[in-house]
Formats: structure tokens, sequence, C-alpha cells
């Protein structure tokens, strides 16, 4: 893609976030409190057909028309939107028509190979086990990054009985049959009240986690065969499985997607777990070069047929400078620096590491979608280099204080982790802090991306947590809000100063892709100023009072917006 997308601010939400519908969402954004505001808006996945992760596990790409039909996308488009929409590279549902023709067919399935079979994959590299999956050796595996305990392997029924290992980096779940003494008797041959004996005996075990392979039978062991081959046959799942990038057929369904989105009106495309779908024996199974260069590269040929710029989504720590290699490379990045320090300038009244980002982004010519809050979580160790981690780790602590949830990869901290909570919350529910907070967000470097949260300043949401149970801890900043909860939320004066900053950021001319950037930081203060042909906009913050001055000037106009005092 030659012309590159706007930089005018970004609304993000779900599209059941504002209203319940993204129809909801179209009329509020009509509204003249929402004038102005926004030139893009990014929608996550759970617009179209998706069953788990809140959108992040897509059945198709199809709109799901209980909250979205193709008339709101039109509208969009005559406010004048263009879209953000989510591409996930790595994995599709198991409810998808392409999994759904595996468990159906088998060997004889046309899809069978457009997934990843392990024990195809790992041919010659390692043991095949009674389990019916090949154990890679060692030297195979060590650089590879496993994102749940034991291998990622999800055990798929054929229909011939037949167990078939196939490649899940991410969520699964297998649910049995709970069988009843009729299926017993059917089966078996058993009497009744044997069956029924049994049918309890089974139950139990596979309720607390046995394999119905491993369950104990007792004395009617002579029916385990039968059983087993019964439970394995019926079993459903839910789950994220790997597409098989050496698969002609996912490259044509890359291909269709990525049309289907442009025609939705789509101009960035996220690319979601993208890092991890290239995979070859004893390569790294994230980030492995240069196998993810050229699947990038291969998937950039594809979205240039429909004018869409790639967004590719990957968090990793500075120092790894895995931001740099992909802008590197053409792409737009996210900045994921952002979030956290802008938190430790405002607590420290030190914009010191702020204003050497802003720096190293306008000195490399990096194309950035910046952010407060977003539907993840605040990134903390991305900061590893950026900032001390004796700094860090009081950012982390200071927002557990103030009500946030720690998020662990799998227990490694040493590899990185996000803190759950509304960016608001995250800031001690400070108004004048939010006022700051948005002021530097809009000024730095980049296209601006607002959660729809941070503009209504949510707060915390613990009862959705609770609601979620275990790993519900994103739950804390997804609310979604009424028509009525957010016009009362206009009501407040940061709410509409917010608002005004966003119109001056969408409108004034001195914010554009050519702008003349300068960023200083000195005695707390920070002073940002974006210029171009003759117009000016400047920000003057002082990190220790928590005031600051947005000033636009130019053709003799001078005005003063945004000022906090």
């Amino acid at each position: 893609m030659t012309d590159k997308p706007n930089i005018a601010p970004m609304l993000n939400l779900y599209p059941d976030s504002m209203g319940g519908t993204l129809s909801e969402v179209v009329e509020i954004l009509r509204t003249p409190d929402f004038g102005q505001c926004f030139q893009s808006l990014y929608v996550l996945p759970s617009v179209f057909h998706t069953d788990l992760d809140r959108g992040f596990s897509v059945i198709s790409y199809d709109l799901n028309e209980e909250l979205a039909r193709p008339e709101d996308i039109v509208k969009l488009r005559d406010l004048g939107m263009d879209l953000k929409l989510d591409f996930i590279l790595n994995h599709g549902s198991v409810l998808s028509k392409e999994f759904q023709d595996l468990v159906t067919y088998g060997q004889e399935s046309i899809y069978k190979d457009f997934f990843i079979p392990w024990n195809d994959f790992w041919e010659g590299y390692g043991e095949m086990t009674d389990q019916g999956y090949i154990q890679p050796e060692e030297q195979y595996i060590k650089d590879m990054f496993f994102r749940k305990p034991g291998l990622p392997i999800l055990m798929v029924g054929f229909p011939n009985g037949e167990q078939v290992p196939y490649w899940n980096t991410f969520y699964q779940e297998v649910k049995y049959p709970s069988l009843d003494a009729q299926d017993i008797m059917k089966l078996t041959g058993l009497q009744y009240g044997s069956a029924h004996g049994l049918a309890q005996r089974i139950n139990r075990q596979i309720e607390e986690g046995t394999k119905p392979g491993n369950v104990d039978f007792g004395t009617k062991d002579f029916a385990k065969n039968i059983l087993v081959g019964y439970l394995e046959t019926n079993k459903r799942y839910l789950g994220q499985m790997d597409l098989n990038i050496k698969s002609p057929l996912v490259w044509d369904f890359y291909d269709q997607v990525l049309q289907q989105l442009s025609e939705y009106g789509a101009r960035i495309i996220r690319l979601d777990a993208f890092a991890y779908a290239p995979k070859e024996p004893g390569a790294r199974n994230f980030l492995n070069d240069p196998g993810t260069w050229e699947l990038l590269d291969r998937v950039r040929q594809l979205a240039d047929r429909y004018d869409l710029t790639l967004l590719p989504e990957i968090h990793a720590s500075y120092y790894e400078k895995n931001y740099q290699a992909i802008a590197a490379r053409g792409y737009m990045t996210y900045d994921f620096f952002l979030p956290g320090l802008i938190i430790d300038a405002l607590e420290n009244a030190d914009g010191t590491a702020l204003k050497d980002w802003a720096q190293e982004i306008l000195s490399k010519g990096i194309q950035t979608v910046n952010m407060l809050g977003c539907h993840d979580g605040i990134p903390m160790l991305d900061l590893k280099g950026l900032i001390p981690e004796d700094r860090i780790q009081k950012l982390i602590d200071t927002i557990i204080a103030r009500g946030g949830k720690v998020k662990d990869l799998h227990g490694q901290k040493n590899v990185y982790y996000q803190v759950n909570a509304t960016y608001y919350s995250a800031l001690g529910e400070d108004d004048r802090k939010m006022l700051m907070a948005r002021a530097l967000h809009l000024f730095m470097p980049g296209k601006p991306q607002v959660w729809y949260l941070d503009l209504f300043l949510g707060a915390n949401d613990y009862e959705a947590v609770l609601r979620a149970g275990q790993g519900g801890h994103k739950e804390i900043n997804r609310t979604n809000l009424t028509r009525n909860q957010i016009q009362d939320a206009l009501g407040n004066v940061t709410v509409q100063q917010q608002l005004e900053m966003l119109r001056f950021r969408t409108t004034f001319p001195a914010f554009a892709h050519d702008s003349e950037i300068s960023v200083k930081s000195m005695d707390n203060k920070m002073r940002f100023i974006w210029s171009k042909d003759g117009y000016h906009a400047s920000l003057e913050a002082d990190l220790s009072k928590m005031t600051f001055e947005i000033r636009g000037t130019g053709s003799g106009d001078d005005l003063i917006l945004g000022k906090n005092t």
C-alpha cells in the first residue's frame, strides 16, 4: 500500500461496548458531542462469528448480525470513518467449517493439512509415545516457547476412531458426553443395574479430569474398549487450532479474508498472533527468523491487492528491539511502551524517558499506533530497557495497589506480563492525571487509539472479574456501557475536555504525517510542538503541578484549548 492511513484519532471498542450493537455505536458517533473527534474505528473481532476470548477465536469472518449488520458498515463510511479490523493469522476456531470438516471426514477431509498434523510435522525428530503422539527430542524444542504446560497438542478424534494429534498453541477444551445406563446397555449388553452403576463410575472419573482411556472400569473392564471408543468419537471441542502456513488452502483462506475485510471498509489490519505462525523443527516457534519476515512479506503482497496497511501485533521487551525490526521493514507498529511511560512520567514528575522514546520514533521514522488503555492489560515488561527495572516494579506495585490484577505469562515473570486495570483506575481515578495523560497521548508521534472506557472514565470492574471466574482478569477493563450511562458520562467536564482535545487533534492542520515535531523535557516540564504549513500546535505540560496548556496558532488564529490549570 502506498498511501499512508490518516493519523487522526481512532476509537477502539467491541461492537457491543457502547449501547449494545454497532448500530448504536453509529448513532452515538452521529451526535454533536462526538462531531469531528474520530476518523477511524477499531472494532474488535467479536464483530465476526467467534466463540472464545471475546472474539479472538474466529469461526468465520462474516459479520455477527446479532451485533453488526452490513448497513452499519455503510453508515460508518458515510460518517467518514475508516476501519481497523483484526486478522488472526496463527489459528482458527474448532467450530470453523474447516475443522468441522476434518472431524467429520478424517483422513478423507480436504482440510486435513489445513491445520498442522503434529506427527507429520515431527516425523524424524522424536519418538512415538504410547499415547499416539511423537515426543520431540529436546534439541529440537529447546528454543520453542509453549504458552501452556506440556506439548501444544489437541488429540482429534477421526470418524474411524483414530486419535490424531494436531498443533494447538492456545486455548483448548474437550468435553466428553455424559453416559447414562441406556447408552451402556445398547453398547455393551449389560443389564440396567450394572449399566447404571458403571455410568456413574465413568462419569465421576471424567468429571474429575481423568481421560477415558485411563478410567478404572472395575469389574467391567471387558466394556472398556467399546465405551472409550464411544466417548472419544463423541467428544466436543472448544479451542483455537494452529493453521498450517505450508498449505495452499491456508493461503487461499488468507486472501479471501483480506478481501472480505477490505470490503467492510478496513484500511488497517491488525495481525494478531502472527509471530506464532511460522514453525520449523529446531527453530523458535515465536518470531523465528527468517520465517516470520517471509510470512509477513507474503501476507503484505496479498494486502496490497486490497489497499490495506498491516499492523503486526507483538509484545516484547524494548531491549529486544522487535518493534524496530518490524518498523525497519516498512510496517506500522504498536507503541506498547507509551501506556507505561506516561504513568511513569506522571508518578515521578519526570518526562525524560517519554521524551527519549518520542525522539527515537521521530529519528527512525517509525509509524506507530499508540494508546493509553486497550482490551488487554497495561504492558509492563515491554518497558524493560526503557526505564530501570526498579521503576517498572514500582509502576506494577502502584497499579496493583489501585486495584489492578497482575497477568503473569504462565508464571514466567521474566518473559513479560501486564497489569489489568482501566487506565483511569491505574491513575488513581484522578481526573487531572487522566487529562494530562490524554494530552501527552495526543501529542506523541503516531496515530492515537482511544479505548472507549478511558474516554468515559471507566473504573475497574471487579464484579465482571468475579463473574468471569478463573482467568477473567481482563474483564476488569471491558465493561459494556448503555446509552444512558454514556449520556450521563457526557455531563462530566473531564469527558468533555477529552473530546475537545480529540476534536483539536483531528481537525487542526498542524497534525499530519509530514509535520515537524519537536519534544523537550526539562525541570519536570514537557513541551511538544507540531508544525506544518505555518500552523503550530503546542503542549506545555508541568508534570509536578499536573497542569498543561494546549495552543494552536496559524493564519492569524491563536487558540487555547484543553487548558488545565
